[in-house]
């Protein structure tokens, strides 16, 4: 058996692909101005280390709206919110931006770039920007997330509807049914599946993004977080990252079963 020889320039490319990517690693170093360890920087570490180790329990429930428990359910509440509203106004955007054939389509093409468009501004900027237009809470916070999970879910959702098998949908059309007939009975059957998984996915990003948000004002346990780090209330800081772990765990562990028992 002849082991066939590879050419010189297919064995140096990985090298040369290497040597590429440290030179640009090397360049974007070199930008950063080190001016080298603060002195306190030891003593800050060692407070951060020592909060976090021994948490504020008295802060996760008092039952008066300014604990834990209840900046934890603002954030799943505004995840859940923007997740679900963007779900369903993604639809109609997916269907727009889904190429069902081989051929240059105008229509495919304009409702990718709408999607990407809405997709380049990420939540903590759109957060700034409803701030300013509804006020500072929870409100500012679901309408980022919502539009930003918007381009999110119909790009997904607008691939989910190329990949479907069209045999159905061909089916329904040469018996004499018409397109509102092939969608109702042969595309959102098939589509459906892959949308709830897609929407539970995006569910999960969406309680890590909506932890932060509080951090300008747009509600969630982001704004508690921010106020114990500019307090250096350490213990604060760790009690409410503990919770921000325990909730985000959870989540992906119940978002993952849900979405290993629809793709069986």
């Amino acid at each position: 058996m002849m082991v066939q020889k590879r050419s010189l320039s297919s064995r140096l490319k990985p090298y040369v692909a290497g040597a590429i990517a440290l030179i640009i690693v090397i360049w974007a170093f070199s930008g950063i101005e080190f001016k080298g360890m603060k002195d306190s920087a030891g003593q800050i570490l060692g407070a951060i280390f020592a909060g976090l180790c021994n948490p504020d329990w008295s802060y996760v429930y008092s039952g008066h709206g300014e604990d834990l428990i209840s900046a934890l359910f603002e954030t799943l509440a505004i995840a859940f919110l923007g997740t679900i509203i963007s779900s369903f106004i993604a639809v109609p955007f997916a269907f727009w931006a889904a190429k069902t054939s081989k051929k240059f389509s105008v229509r495919s093409t304009t409702g990718k770039f709408l999607l990407t468009l809405i997709r380049v501004f990420p939540e903590l900027v759109l957060a700034i920007m409803f701030i300013k237009a509804v006020g500072p809470g929870a409100f500012a916070g679901v309408l980022a997330m919502g539009v930003h999970s918007v381009g999110m879910m119909g790009k997904l959702f607008s691939e989910a509807i190329e990949n479907i098998d069209r045999g159905p949908e061909e089916g329904i059309i040469s018996a004499g049914g018409n397109r509102l007939d092939a969608l109702s009975w042969a595309t959102l059957p098939a589509v459906l599946p892959e949308f709830i998984n897609f929407t539970l996915y995006r569910f999960e990003i969406a309680v890590r993004s909506a932890s932060i948000l509080g951090i300008v004002g747009a509600g969630g346990v982001g704004a508690p977080l921010i106020f114990a780090l500019s307090n250096r209330s350490w213990s604060r800081v760790g009690i409410i990252l503990i919770g921000i772990i325990l909730m985000v765990t959870v989540i992906d562990w119940l978002s993952g079963a849900i979405r290993k028992h629809l793709l069986k």
